[in-house]
């Protein structure tokens, strides 16, 4: 393992506060790293029902899956993808 990889913990009790915490941190991410249009997909989360934020997190997902420079990014959705059963 490089020093450059980090380890994702696998937390799977987010509720909606945190799910939309770590989607406001995938949008500045993503626009820190000048992907304007992934930052786009995350703009307006909070309170949005669970299948307009899932459809955002699986196209984000396909927006980055040929981009491994960012898997850090994809990451991070994909940890937020494994909690959206926990919106209600």
């Amino acid at each position: 393992m490089s020093l450059h990889e980090k380890t994702l913990k696998l937390v799977m009790n987010l509720d909606r506060t945190a799910i939309e915490a770590k989607l406001g941190e995938v949008r500045t991410s993503a626009q820190a790293a000048n992907l304007s249009e992934l930052g786009a997909l995350f703009s307006g989360i909070e309170g949005m029902p669970r299948a307009q934020m899932e459809t955002r997190v699986k196209n984000a997902l396909k927006w980055l899956a040929d981009k491994p420079q960012h898997k850090a990014l994809a990451a991070q959705l994909e940890l937020v993808e494994l909690n959206l059963p926990n919106l209600k």
